[in-house]
């Protein structure tokens, strides 16, 4: 009997503690909709972290009430060490740009024609500045949510996207549908401004706009840190067929209903008048709007007119953008400074007067090069005309003269780098100045280095900007070569001045192991990584990749000559050119070999080669095919010895023509006499 009662005791002690559960991810849930949906707060996010932690530690403690619904999921915790890349079931096309009323009834005339109907309606939306996503559901349950990529091919960011609280993890009402949906993920104005303000108080960085930091925050590793930057998605399109759906009206209502965040501000237009009606409506009022926007993006209504109208290559015909001519505001220019970029290119920057345009406060412009500040008349102390290009970029359009101080004097050009105070030479038929002394100019010495180790380069993490400026000052550094001779007592507790405010940065134990193994994990990197990180002028990622594919190693490279060199696809004059300057100097010849004795990858590898079948042939692939993505082709074609080119050139050998292929390119191969074969022919080869 004292057991049965304890039993029963426990059973109701259960029961209050999964009520507090549920309870709990009601009041998130319901909090989150308000924040994310209607931009309000009605607890702070003292209140909101307090609830959220409640929520956790319960989870934490009976396992047995979890749920993968739970809006805890939304916070992150996952690490993901690569990004997998996916298919897209239909490609994620871009939309063609329009900037006038012209464009929009040519459009319109064109669509009547086509579709042979006088009364086409339109769907008019907000076109948000942000990051396109494509997310599949299947059960009801979110499986994968893919970034736009190439548009074939993107990256699996699920882990990610998991963290935004406004997209649904279980599907209302619908536990059995499969569907895929696409949409913008973008931090709002309001959390950006949050955001920037911690990095303030931090001393960090800030970050650069709103749409950067959901681009850059996607691709982060620590799902948590993800969770952090407050990332929302509006939903603005189905890819998938419903009977009793019948126009893009309908099928967002329908994603509404079904738990997606969808932007209350569309339209249905009955007539183009109306479209135009709308982007009006909306030209003064986005500017309100707690998201940046550029546009309006207009869709034919009827979904089987969408299906009849198609889509070219790039662009659907059924929907286009309407694009906002950038705003335009006067400031006053306060001072002209100067950059040095790691290839010791000069860049004019105008200091200005803060002015408020686009959604944020501008206070620098690029001023590009001595051309650009000539063709403008540009003086200090002129008053400007600023707007934001893409509305992100600021750029001046023209000079107020008539305000101009009548005692002002043209603006010449520096002849020193403002640095190292080297003489600047400008190259023949170019318009920038550069510095040539490269091996003592601070901003060239770090920006080498900050190459070095980016991402695409040798993927160093742990090691900042500032970071590297110090190490630089201390000299520790000197050139990509030092960064593999640091030893762990070289940085522990060593202090230096980050630019911000004069504070003093000292690096404690972790950040200088962390420091160590990123180096030491550097050395597994590919050849072709290497190879762009040297940051040899013009020559870029894919340019590196093409390079070591061709050499596989990095003496063939460096013994070779001007023919040999523009033999490779993509590789022109003016890349030849640079390649052999860089490696006719003996300084980077004694880089090369420095990072040879450290174990650097300066070869191809060659274990996962299958053949030499396809030596010395040059293939460009066109089309869907069946028995291969392209992708796998690609691939087939190089572990096989061939070599894949992104367009025809008299140095293709074949043409390997899949379903769809576009009949440009079948006249240019037969114009050019390339032999064109099919899936199975290749297949025959290998």
């Amino acid at each position: 009997m004292p057991n049965f009662n304890f039993t029963i005791s426990q059973r109701m002690d259960k029961n209050l503690i999964k009520n507090e559960i549920k309870k709990l991810r009601e009041e998130i849930d319901y909090h989150n909709k308000l924040y994310y949906d209607e931009s309000e707060n009605i607890i702070s996010d003292y209140e909101y972290d307090q609830k959220m932690n409640s929520l956790i530690n319960l989870e934490k403690k009976y396992p047995e009430f979890k749920s993968s619904s739970s809006p805890s999921i939304k916070i992150g915790g996952n690490i993901t060490k690569e990004f997998k890349t996916f298919k897209h079931s239909n490609k994620m096309l871009s939309l063609t740009n329009t900037y006038s009323n012209e464009d929009l009834d040519e459009y319109d005339k064109r669509l009547k024609k086509n579709l042979n109907d006088e009364n086409i309606e339109y769907t008019c939306e907000l076109k948000y500045d942000g990051v396109a996503l494509s997310i599949l559901y299947e059960n009801g349950e979110f499986k994968r949510a893919i970034t736009r990529g190439d548009g074939n091919y993107g990256d699996d960011i699920s882990n990610n996207v998991l963290t935004i609280k406004t997209l649904p993890i279980k599907l209302k009402n619908y536990k059995s549908l499969s569907l895929e949906v696409r949409g913008e993920a973008f931090v709002s104005k309001s959390d950006f401004k949050k955001l920037n303000e911690k990095k303030k108080e931090r001393n960090e960085q800030l970050f650069s706009n709103p749409r950067n930091t959901a681009s850059g925050s996607l691709k982060l590793q620590d799902s948590t840190e993800v969770a952090n930057r407050r990332i929302n998605c509006f939903i603005y399109s189905l890819n998938k067929d419903f009977d009793d759906i019948k126009t893009h009206e309908e099928s967002l209502k329908f994603l509404k209903n079904i738990g997606f965040n969808v932007p209350s501000t569309f339209k249905k237009c009955k007539n183009i008048n109306e479209v135009k009606d709308y982007i009006n409506y909306w030209e003064s009022r986005r500017q309100g709007l707690n998201v940046e926007t550029d546009g309006i993006v207009i869709k034919v209504n009827n979904l089987d007119y969408q299906k009849k109208l198609g889509s070219t290559s790039k662009s659907p015909r059924w929907a286009i953008a309407y694009k906002y001519k950038a705003e335009n505001k006067e400031t006053r220019i306060k001072d002209i400074i100067f950059q040095v970029g790691r290839t010791g290119a000069i860049t004019p920057v105008a200091i200005l007067e803060p002015v408020h345009i686009g959604g944020s406060i501008v206070k620098r412009a690029s001023l590009h090069n001595a051309n650009e500040i000539e063709r403008l008349d540009i003086r200090l102390g002129d008053y400007v005309n600023i707007e934001k290009g893409g509305e992100i970029i600021p750029k001046i359009t023209s000079v107020v003269t008539k305000k101009r101080n009548p005692k002002s004097v043209v603006f010449n050009f520096i002849r020193n780098c403002p640095y190292c105070k080297s003489e600047l030479c400008v190259e023949k038929n170019q318009a920038i100045h550069y510095c040539k002394n490269d091996r003592i100019c601070l901003p060239q010495i770090s920006g080498k280095i900050e190459h070095f180790i980016s991402k695409n380069a040798m993927d160093i993490e742990n090691i900042g900007p500032e970071t590297i400026k110090g190490l630089i000052n201390k000299n520790i550094i000197n050139n990509p070569f030092d960064l593999y001779t640091i030893k762990y007592d070289d940085i522990i507790n060593l202090e230096f001045k980050l630019n911000q405010d004069d504070k003093i940065r000292s690096l404690k134990k972790k950040s200088c192991k962390n420091i160590i193994e990123s180096i030491e994990k550097s050395k597994k990197n590919s050849f072709s990584n290497l190879l762009f990180g040297l940051g040899i002028r013009y020559v870029g990622k894919t340019t590196a990749e093409k390079l070591t594919a061709h050499f596989e190693n990095i003496d063939n490279l460096i013994s070779s000559d001007f023919n040999e060199l523009i033999k490779v696809d993509e590789v022109g004059d003016k890349i030849a050119k640079s390649i052999i300057k860089y490696f006719s100097e003996e300084e980077n010849i004694k880089l090369v070999n420095n990072l040879r004795k450290v174990g650097l990858n300066l070869k191809e590898e060659s274990d996962t080669k299958k053949s030499n079948k396809l030596n010395g042939i040059n293939f460009v692939i066109s089309g869907k095919f069946l028995k291969f993505s392209r992708e796998s082709l690609q691939n087939e074609i190089k572990i096989n010895g061939g070599k894949v080119s992104k367009s025809l050139s008299s140095q293709t050998t074949f043409l390997i023509a899949g379903e769809k292929m576009g009949p440009k390119k079948k006249i240019k191969a037969q114009n050019l006499k390339i032999k064109i074969i099919s899936e199975d022919d290749f297949i025959s080869m290998i």
